[in-house]
Parts: C-alpha cells; structure tokens; sequence
C-alpha cells in the first residue's frame, strides 16, 4: 500500500524547534525531551525520578519558555495543604462575598516539585487536576486552561519523610524516565554555557499555544491499524501475567500508549502508528504501572526488567499500517 504524507507537515519541524531550544539549556537529553514533548502532545503528563541537580526544574522551565506558556512550580512540603495546590475561597469584605484565588495547579506547565514529600491527602488533590482537566473546590468544577502538562519530580534515594505514591496516583502519568548524570564533555559544555549566564534567561518562545493546540488535535488524527492495537494490549496484558506481578498495568495504561504511539508518529511526520512506535515506548508507559510480588522484589527483580522481558516475549506484529486506506 502506498504511503501517504501526513495532513499537516508542521509536526515535525516545530517539534523540532522546541527540542534544539530546550537543548540551550539542557545538555544531551535530547531523549527525554523528546518523551516530554510526546507527553505534553497526547495530553499526558510526567513523572521524574532522579537526583537533585541533574536538570529537571531547568528542563520544565525551558519547555514551558519555549511556548510562552504560564508555568507555575509548586514545592511539595510535608505541611501543604490540598487548598494550596487546588486554589480557596476567601471572603471579600468590599463585596461582601466569597472570591476564589486560583492555585498553582491552574497553569499552563506545572512543575510539582518533590511531589513524594508531601501527604497522601494532598497527592490525591492532583488526580482529578491529571485525569480530567479540572479541579473541584467548594462544591465547584473549574476547567484548567488548555493545554495544561505537569511534570512531577521525586527523589528516589531519600525515603525519610516520604510518602510514595499510590498506584492510583502513578496511574495517571503517561511517563515515568529519569534524565540521569550527563557525561563528562556534556558536564563540561554546561559549565561553559553557565559561566557567565544562565541560558535559560535568553530562552525565546518558538511555539505559541495555539499552534500547539493544533498539533494536539492533529496527533489524535493518527491511524492506529487494529494489528498495533493488538499489539498494545497484548503487551498490557502480559503484564497481568508476569510471575514477577502482583498487579498488573490498567486498561488507561492501554489507552496511554496507543495515545502516546500517535504522537510520537505524528513528531516523526507519519500518519499512521508503527509497531516499532509502541515497542520504544512501552518501557517508559509501563513500568511505573506494575506492582511486584514479594518473591520479585526479594530476588531484586525490577519493574524495568519486567517490562524488557515482555516486551521480548509478546510476538510484534509483521505488516504494519501504511497509512489510512
């Protein structure tokens, strides 16, 4: 069957320009930017877990620069309260009435910093903001301005005075990657770069929202043949059946990933999803959505592994879908 070019060629040379942007300020991630920018155009959202220093604020903050999209940060504490991320209602003497201050949570690209510092109760302010686009307070739904990504940062080496988050919560992320040390000569290139000045200071916006509005509507347009969904949930599913898995990925984890698959096809100027789409984006989807039985964790078996022997296993589909028929 004859391939044919995508409706709209602009995916890929604007996804571009976002990602040689960012790299002014992030040094050799071209990866995980590239997952950021995925997520953000499939409406998904993501979740960093890295040591401190590596560049995580920097790599949100470039991005949402590089929209001119509002970006707001939050610092997840132990004493925060849900009304600090969701907004409150505070009485105005003047009009003798209830006026509500939005929070933080009501941006364009949020950074939740830490987000395993703070409390359970608190966590849970977030899932209604990650899953449905809004939040609700005072018995009221408020709609969050479109588009609207969170990226959600967590240590993973200090546990003292944490609160890991519940499958529910790591449910809602699309991703889940960490960004990691870079190499000595990309070490060196930032210290060069910073020497004077921060390059995030001249950061300019190549991408507005609207335009980036439009690539959304665009990516979900992307043919997904019945064989690459097949695919999806026969990866989803063999994650049920693992015998290093107590609980295995949700149908959402499906539904993400053939998400995901479209937008990454769409950044690649193809109208239509490849097996191979599904298969480089499987670890990154999946592996935060499997609980581990006793036995796994005692034999330090861990949740990436799992997902690399299934993605071995699970037979990938021979034709591929060439495009809309």
């Amino acid at each position: 069957m004859e391939k044919r070019a995508p409706e709209s060629a602009v995916s890929q040379p604007f996804a571009d320009k976002i990602i040689e942007n960012v790299e002014r300020v992030v040094v050799g991630k071209r990866k995980e930017i590239e997952l950021s920018l995925i997520a953000m155009l499939s409406g998904g959202h993501v979740l960093l877990e890295d040591v401190p220093g590596v560049g995580k604020t920097m790599m949100v903050r470039a991005i949402a620069k590089s929209l001119g999209a509002e970006f707001k940060r939050i610092q997840f504490t132990p004493d925060l309260l849900p009304s600090d991320v969701t907004g409150v209602s505070v009485y105005n003497q003047q009009t003798m009435d209830f006026v509500f201050r939005k929070g933080p949570i009501m941006s364009n690209v949020v950074l939740a910093d830490e987000i395993n510092r703070t409390s359970p109760k608190t966590q849970a302010a977030l899932l209604e903001a990650l899953e449905e686009g809004s939040v609700t307070t005072d018995g009221m739904t408020r709609e969050l301005d479109k588009p609207f990504f969170v990226m959600a940062t967590q240590n993973p080496i200090e546990y003292g005075g944490t609160y890991p988050l519940p499958e529910a919560q790591l449910d809602r992320f699309l991703f889940k990657f960490k960004i990691g040390y870079p190499t000595k000569e990309e070490e060196l290139e930032v210290l060069n770069r910073v020497e004077r000045k921060h390059p995030i200071d001249e950061l300019k916006e190549v991408l507005t929202l609207d335009e980036l509005l439009g690539m959304q509507k665009e990516a979900v347009k992307t043919y997904v043949d019945e064989t690459v969904k097949s695919y999806i949930v026969s990866l989803v599913n063999a994650t049920r059946k693992h015998h290093a898995v107590h609980l295995g990925a949700s149908p959402r984890a499906s539904i993400a990933l053939m998400k995901a698959g479209q937008a990454y096809a769409y950044m690649q100027n193809r109208d239509y999803v490849i097996p191979d789409d599904i298969k480089y984006l499987a670890p990154y989807a999946l592996g935060h959505r499997v609980l581990l039985n006793s036995d796994a964790k005692l034999s330090s078996m861990t949740n990436d592994k799992v997902i690399r022997d299934i993605i071995e296993q699970v037979t990938v589909p021979v034709k591929k879908a060439a495009g809309r028929r």
